[in-house]
């Protein structure tokens, strides 16, 4: 027999042995699915046995990833803190049936109501919270600022208990008035260096023009890769650059730099509507393409690339 006559019986012989066994495989699956609809019709003890007896034909996946389960470090109970002093700072001891007061007694059983006099103070205009401390276990603390309308801020402080999955909330106690957040030192600016007017910062003014008033198209200004959408609806009429500044020296030069230099520069600008003129601050960075600077990110976040933190 020839070679080419042997190599031809071998791939001939090889996909009816593949064959065999994948019919041996299928017998097999046809067997257990027998056995087990049998041990079914006999009960449910039967059925047990069957599952702890019969060998696996078939091998293990492989496992899965853990699912993450979500517990109280990462359930900040900040928003509901929140709710709540907004509906008790609004309720009343002498209206308990009011639908402020009943928020307040579901989010808090164990709360007593206020009791403010008529007209003794200003109208609540807004709550926010502002801290959030994980005390011992699943207990936690929560600074939430009330704002009225003549300008008076006042903090409260929040217990609140956290269910060990995060999904349950409740007030244990009546909220606490607490001095508010103090004050630090403005931190030192990176931005230094007086930007002369020029070449960048006519982009800078050009693109937030653009940017805030929808005169022109945002992406001409938009370097290679970076996507950035204009103010939608557009809020102001017109955008004056008053002060340019940035964080490296290059960005002063006389001269164009060579493509690739990348500044940051915070923008001060003057936009105006019909309501009014308002001071607005960017920090936007640029690069060098091809002789023309271009913008690389928005401090703003909606940068989707190209962005800087």
């Amino acid at each position: 027999m020839s070679v080419g006559k042997q190599v031809s019986g071998s791939e001939a012989a090889t996909p009816m042995i593949a064959g065999a066994r994948l019919e041996a495989m299928r017998r097999r699956v046809r067997l257990s699915r027998l056995a087990l609809w049998t041990v079914i019709a006999a009960g449910p003890v039967a059925l047990g046995v069957a599952i702890t007896s019969t060998p696996a034909t078939v091998e293990a996946a492989e496992p899965t990833k853990p699912v993450g389960v979500r517990t109280s470090d990462a359930a900040d109970p900040a928003g509901y803190a929140q709710v709540f002093v907004g509906a008790w700072l609004r309720s009343s001891a002498d209206d308990s049936t009011s639908a402020q007061a009943r928020l307040v007694q579901s989010m808090a059983p164990d709360v007593e109501l206020p009791d403010p006099a008529v007209g003794a103070q200003s109208k609540l205009t807004s709550v926010a919270a502002v801290r959030s401390a994980q005390h011992a276990g699943d207990a936690w603390s929560v600074t939430v600022a009330a704002q009225y309308t003549d300008g008076a801020v006042r903090y409260f402080a929040v217990p609140v208990a956290v269910d060990r999955a995060g999904t349950a909330f409740v007030v244990t106690a009546e909220p606490g008035v607490v001095a508010g957040p103090a004050l630090i030192d403005v931190p030192a600016s990176s931005y230094k260096v007086s930007v002369p007017e020029g070449d960048l910062s006519s982009a800078v003014g050009e693109f937030l023009a653009a940017y805030l008033t929808g005169s022109g198209e945002v992406g001409r200004y938009l370097a290679p890769g970076v996507r950035l959408s204009a103010v939608s609806p557009s809020p102001y009429t017109t955008v004056t650059i008053q002060q340019v500044l940035a964080a490296e020296k290059v960005a002063a030069a006389e001269q164009m730099p060579g493509d690739g230099t990348r500044v940051r520069v915070r923008a001060q600008v003057e936009a105006r509507d019909a309501g009014g003129r308002w001071p607005l601050a960017y920090e936007v960075e640029l690069k060098v393409r091809s002789s023309r600077w271009e913008v690389a990110g928005l401090e703003s976040g909606t940068s989707q690339a190209g962005g800087f933190r």
